[in-house]
């Protein structure tokens, strides 16, 4: 395995302390997660949101895929805004809510994965979290 960055979609700048947004473009911050290849936690930091208040489809995908980012942990994310994201590489995770470290924890001990625009007309067949 090797060391990753995983971005969290946050409600306010406490960081692993805070709260997980439902939103991952209409944000404020993003918590950046550094783990090594064992999937411990090397640090954080807290990035605010550039775009956060207005945004055009694509300015966060993109911002997100300039640090480095290898995983994007958000409480809802749209489907265009999905396949961006896997666009860039990156593996997208919704239908997530609460403390953001125990987000993060489910998410390095791979009791959450998978993502969903939530529009519940999709075709596609995986497990996305959002009880669709």
């Amino acid at each position: 395995m090797t060391a990753k960055k995983i971005a969290l979609a946050v409600n306010d700048t406490r960081g692993l302390e805070g709260e997980m947004s439902m939103h991952f473009g209409r944000c404020p911050a993003y918590v950046v997660a550094r783990v090594d290849g064992g999937n411990r936690l090397e640090g954080i930091e807290v990035v605010e949101n550039p775009y956060y208040g207005s945004h055009e489809p694509g300015q966060v995908p993109a911002f997100i895929k300039s640090l480095g980012v290898d995983a994007m942990i958000a409480g809802g994310m749209g489907p265009r805004a999905i396949d961006m994201f896997h666009g860039f590489g990156i593996d997208v995770v919704t239908g997530v809510g609460g403390n953001v470290g125990n987000v993060l924890q489910a998410y390095l001990e791979g009791r959450i994965s998978g993502a969903s625009g939530c529009a519940h007309d999709h075709d596609h067949d995986h497990d996305h979290g959002c009880g669709a």
